[in-house]
């Protein structure tokens, strides 16, 4: 069997051609639009050959396997794998047979959608990490159909194909659409960094940082390079040598004061510390003409 469509608890829409030809007039969208839109989950016997259309069409696969075939060439698309096929190519695509693909699709036109298409007609895989978003992009999907289904008023169709740009934008630009949890992660570093300044005194373990940000001592470390580009402690020394060198460029205390406020008991190796880290000993900076 082969079907075009006809799978349980699927869904779509394609809008009028009249609607079509009202949007293309539309200034603010009209480089940019849905011609159709829909979900066949575990789609049985899927099966789509055509020598080219004038829309591009954007295939997402959340769940089970496909195929498309283009210039003869077989690419298997599994789960959070997509495929954009540009306007105009003869293709071919359909499910798996012993495990059919549950399926996203768009049709879409204009003058900037050639733009948004990072790897025309090869699939793309989408790898999972605790900031994948997977589900922000199908609720992306959902408010385009959601206000396509309430009808083709000019707020709707206008709202939802701003949204198109939203949607393709986190296909093209993935990095960039995890960036929003990477915040999060990236407060609890912001919060750290904030912590050791206000500890400068004290001799500070990896494991109490990692404690305090409530990650792992090896999620800490990961994320704090990431936002840094140094480890925790290298960071953490960096502090306390900043705090040395405006103590003694603006204080009168002696080195072995400062050792001990910037949480070194042993003076000695504080200043091995400050020379590795200056280039010069603590009696030597504080000579150095500055400014």
């Amino acid at each position: 069997m082969k079907k075009k469509e006809g799978f349980n608890e699927e869904k779509s829409i394609v809008l009028p051609k009249s609607i079509i030809k009202d949007l293309k007039k539309n200034k603010l969208v009209n480089s940019l639009l849905v011609t159709d839109i829909g979900y066949y989950p575990n789609a049985y016997h899927h099966y789509r050959k055509r020598k080219g259309i004038s829309q591009n069409i954007l295939i997402y696969c959340v769940n089970g396997e496909g195929w498309v075939e283009i210039d003869e060439k077989k690419q298997q698309i599994t789960e959070n794998e997509y495929i954009i096929i540009s306007a105009e190519t003869a293709h071919k695509y359909g499910a798996n047979n012993n495990n059919p693909w549950s399926i996203y699709w768009i049709h879409f036109t204009g003058n900037k959608a050639e733009s948004l298409i990072n790897h025309p007609n090869k699939k793309v895989a989408i790898h999972l990490t605790s900031n994948s978003r997977f589900r922000d992009r199908i609720l992306l999907f959902e408010e385009i159909f959601n206000n396509l289904e309430m009808g083709y008023s000019k707020d709707n169709l206008e709202y939802a194909n701003i949204c198109l740009w939203h949607m393709l934008g986190s296909l093209r630009y993935v990095s960039q659409f995890r960036k929003v949890k990477e915040i999060q992660a990236s407060d609890r570093i912001s919060k750290s960094i904030t912590y050791m300044k206000e500890h400068l005194n004290e001799k500070i373990s990896l494991d109490t940082l990692a404690k305090d940000a409530q990650l792992s001592v090896s999620q800490f470390c990961t994320l704090f390079k990431k936002k840094t580009a140094i480890s925790p402690l290298n960071y953490l020394t960096h502090l306390k040598i900043r705090k040395a060198c405006n103590l003694l460029d603006f204080s009168d205390l002696k080195v072995n004061e400062i050792a001990i406020k910037v949480g070194y008991q042993d003076s000695f190796y504080f200043s091995r510390v400050f020379t590795k880290t200056m280039g010069n000993s603590p009696r030597n900076y504080r000579n150095l003409k500055k400014g």
